[in-house]
Parts: C-alpha cells; structure tokens; sequence
C-alpha cells in the first residue's frame, strides 16, 4: 500500500505576516493554503485575509498553539503561515522508484547541516548547477523555512528536494539502489578533480563541525578531497558543495563533447 506523502514533502512552510505576503504577491507560486491564529485581528490580519482572497487562497483559523507547531517556530511565526507548492518536491522513495519521471543521476545528501544560510545556499547552488535531487531529510537538518528561502533568493520553492526521515535513512536507501556514496574530507587520498566518477552518484556534505555522521560514514564507498593552497585547512561547507556542483557541470560538459 502506498503511503500518502506528508504535507512537509509536498509544500515549503513560510511563516510571519512580510514572508507570508511575499508568497502571495508572488504570481509564480502556488499558495496552497494560509493559516491564520484565531486571536490575530486587526490591520495585519486584515492585510493577509485581503491578499489571500486576491490569490483564491484558503485562509483556515487555528489556535495559536497549533500555528507555531504548524510552523515549527515558536518565537517568529506572528501567528499566520502559508504552505507554499514545492512542485519538485518530493520523496526519496518516490524518487528512486523512478515516479514522475527516471531516477536522478546526480544526489547531494545533506548530513547534519543546521545552519539555515548553508542549507539555503546548498539548494540555491545545486539546482543552478542542473543536481537532479537534493537530499534534505525532516531530522538532523535545517528545516526549509524563510530563513532558508532567503538564503536561497527564492530556489528553494523549485529546488529538486528530496525529502526522508534521516540522513543515514537517506544513505542506506541510495546505496541498496545502486548509487556509490562519495564523501568529502581534507585528508582523501583522491582530488574530487581527478576521480573518475559514474555517470549515477550519490555525495554526502556533512555538518559545519561534525563532518559526516557514524551512520552515514558506513554507507561511503569512497572519499574525495578538494585540494587546498595557502594553509587553508578547509571550505565552509556550502562552498564546498559549490566546487563540487560544478565540477559536475564541467563533467557533463566533456561526456557530451565526447558522446
């Protein structure tokens, strides 16, 4: 039986009256639905109410309780989200099963990166670099919410997200589908310039501090370094997932000119 994919694999939830309004001015997003706190009123809520019908949008009342659950943040919900259409969203599984069209060739797995400006600048930099799949799972990670849109100047909404439960979720069902899991650390015996990859992989970005997780470092089958110059240690992890990304690019470029 098939199950029904939760509402966090389908919309990106953005909270606070400004990110809210945002959403509804734009025309090139699909507002699924608004919801607002039962205790707000007034010119603010009248506003959100005023833009919503304008779009045709929904706008349900709840407690606001259930708003700040609803958004996952407590202190700057302002009592009012919108669940925006993600339309490349959607599950790992569903994904790798090959539903809405093949199984993507190149993944990015997201491990422990809590930072929402990295996170944001990740979906931003892989989507513009043609990653056909960007793992974000629900736990361990930043969730996608306005800070994390913003980081990402709007990519976030289009970006080819693929959601799970955790990272190492993420890692064992990628390698039981045949995808290599590469890993990137300073001390790897090979440049990510001078590997030879497959067509079809799979390449983990682990936390800001951590690296990459116990659980996910037994899925690796190989590791791969940036080299560095100039007593440089390492990249922030988002350049990092830039130089990668593009080297992708770069090496769809001479498979074509060979092909």
């Amino acid at each position: 039986m098939q199950v029904e994919p939760s509402p966090k694999d389908r919309f990106v939830t953005v909270y606070g009256r400004k990110p809210v309004l945002e959403a509804l001015a734009d025309p090139a997003l699909a507002v699924d639905k608004v919801v607002l706190a039962d205790n707000a009123h007034g010119p603010a809520a009248r506003e959100i109410i005023t833009a919503a019908g304008r779009r045709g949008v929904v706008v349900r009342r709840a407690t606001a309780h259930r708003v700040k659950v609803l958004a996952g943040n407590g202190r700057h919900d302002q009592g009012v989200l919108a669940d925006v259409v993600a339309p490349r969203m959607r599950t790992l599984e569903a994904a790798l099963a090959g539903e809405g069209g093949r199984p993507p060739r190149s993944v990015l797995l997201l491990d422990g990166i809590t930072t929402p400006a990295n996170v944001g600048m990740i979906l931003r930099t892989a989507t513009a670099a043609g990653v056909e799949g960007i793992v974000v799972p629900r736990r361990g990670v930043a969730s996608i919410d306005p800070l994390v849109v913003k980081a990402s100047a709007g990519v976030a909404f289009h970006a080819p997200v693929l959601r799970c439960g955790t990272a190492e979720e993420a890692a064992t069902a990628l390698r039981r589908a045949g995808y290599p899991l590469f890993g990137l650390a300073a001390d790897a015996p090979r440049t990510l310039f001078a590997a030879d990859l497959p067509h079809r992989a799979a390449f983990v970005l682990g936390s800001e501090t951590a690296g990459i997780s116990g659980g996910v470092r037994t899925e690796v089958t190989g590791w791969l370094a940036i080299p560095m110059s100039g007593g440089v240690e390492s990249l922030n992890v988002a350049s990092a997932a830039a130089v990668l990304c593009f080297d992708l690019v770069r090496r769809r470029g001479e498979r074509s000119r060979v092909g």
